[in-house]
């Protein structure tokens, strides 16, 4: 149904100069992948997009635990991560250009810095909504704090984790085209910025549709992964 209403909208003056249809756009998919030049720009964009992921999930989870967990730690850091909430990824370019030049690392960076503030605030209100009925009937049978929290607040707080995971990807997927205006020479982004210089529209959309399937794609493996790993949380809820 999709394809068909891209089809017809193709089809209408005017806009049809922009927004081609699908043939030509599988077309120069197809053009492209035969060159090679479409792999070389999705697997740079590809690299950019795990490797601001990656830090910024791996630097979100203790954070996120942290703010939860200790008052004291939530108190400070709490208003900066509201503070550089506000602050669009976009807007730290010249910033990152001056810091780390336009290589690998200013993308990354930029991907980092908005994957890391969506993953935070989401998985310290997982560990904020804990029910605190579960941490009282710990506290009752003697359980440490340290046995509290894993043992109570981290299994809570899986659910929320995973959202985390799925909101961060996406948040790297639309971060990735201002990461590229860094002076990249690689990337989806680049391609699509070039092409779009000079009224390349096949190309344009050839590029979105990439990022898209990407996006698509990482979505529905974390969904499957989710339920694999919480499984448990069905069966615990059934019985």
């Amino acid at each position: 149904a999709g394809l068909v209403v891209w089809a017809l909208v193709s089809k209408i003056p005017d806009i049809g100069n922009v927004i081609v249809g699908p043939k030509v756009v599988f077309a120069a998919i197809v053009k492209n992948i035969a060159s090679g030049y479409l792999w070389k720009q999705t697997s740079a964009s590809l690299f950019r997009i795990i490797a601001g992921f990656a830090l910024g999930f791996v630097c979100a989870l203790p954070i996120a635990f942290l703010l939860g967990w200790y008052e004291g730690f939530r108190a400070i850091v709490e208003p900066w991560i509201q503070f550089f909430r506000t602050i669009p990824p976009i807007a730290l370019i010249p910033l990152v250009i001056a810091l780390l030049g336009i290589g690998t690392g200013a993308k990354v960076a930029i991907i980092f810095f908005a994957v890391f503030l969506t993953m935070v605030v989401t998985i310290y209100q997982g560990v904020r909504n804990v029910d605190y009925t579960l941490i009282k009937v710990a506290r009752v049978f003697d359980a440490t704090d340290l046995q509290i929290f894993f043992s109570v607040v981290v299994p809570a707080t899986v659910p929320y984790i995973f959202t985390a995971i799925r909101l961060g990807l996406a948040t790297a997927l639309t971060t990735l085209v201002a990461a590229e205006l860094t002076g990249a020479a690689t990337g989806l982004g680049m391609m699509i910025q070039q092409a779009g210089m000079y009224f390349r529209m096949d190309v344009v959309l050839m590029g979105i549709l990439v990022i898209g399937i990407i996006g698509f794609v990482l979505d529905k493996l974390v969904i499957f992964l989710e339920r694999k790993l919480t499984s448990w949380q069905e069966v615990k809820s059934n019985g």
